[in-house]
């Protein structure tokens, strides 16, 4: 269950890191459809998550990601990106409690048939035990989304269905 908490926290500082609007703007888009994201930390035995689909179209990956820009802004002090061809790179300071995350992510890929994020978080204060977590993303596009599902939906391990986009978002 440690290694799990750990790896949805890594998680989140991915998703805090490509969130903010400047940086949006400069990320390769998705293409539009079913993708299925499977994610691994590095030394924790049994730490490959299973697959999560999600279903996504342009409006539903900016509202995501508009949705989390004001918690970087109020709690990450540095965010840098930088392309080159398929290969986009991402450095950033965000703090957690009294904990400082520094985290450096690449990703590289098309982004309309697959992308492969690795992700290194060095945690000071340690977190939760943790002083660095390693986290490696793939995803590929397995086709348009299936019948019954709309433009957010995940579908998580145990066929647990999920939309962030219908979440309340604070003011």
């Amino acid at each position: 269950m440690h290694s799990t908490l750990v790896a949805l926290l890594a998680l989140a500082v991915t998703s805090l890191i490509v969130s903010t609007p400047a940086l949006a703007q400069e990320l390769p888009k998705r293409k539009p459809g079913l993708w299925e994201i499977k994610s691994a930390t590095a030394g924790q035995p049994g730490a490959r998550m299973p697959p999560v689909q999600h279903c996504i179209d342009e409006k539903t990956d900016q509202l995501l990601q508009q949705s989390l820009a004001p918690k970087v802004k109020q709690d990450c002090s540095k965010q840098e990106l930088r392309k080159d061809g398929n290969r986009v790179s991402i450095d950033s300071v965000c703090r957690f409690g009294n904990t400082t995350a520094t985290t450096r992510a690449l990703f590289t890929g098309d982004f309309n048939a697959s992308y492969r994020g690795e992700i290194t978080t060095s945690f000071e204060p340690p977190m939760m035990g943790q002083k660095e977590h390693r986290t490696t993303i793939e995803a590929r596009w397995i086709g348009p989304c299936q019948a019954g599902q709309k433009p957010g939906d995940m579908v998580l391990p145990g066929g647990m269905r999920f939309n962030p986009a219908e979440m309340p978002r604070s003011k």
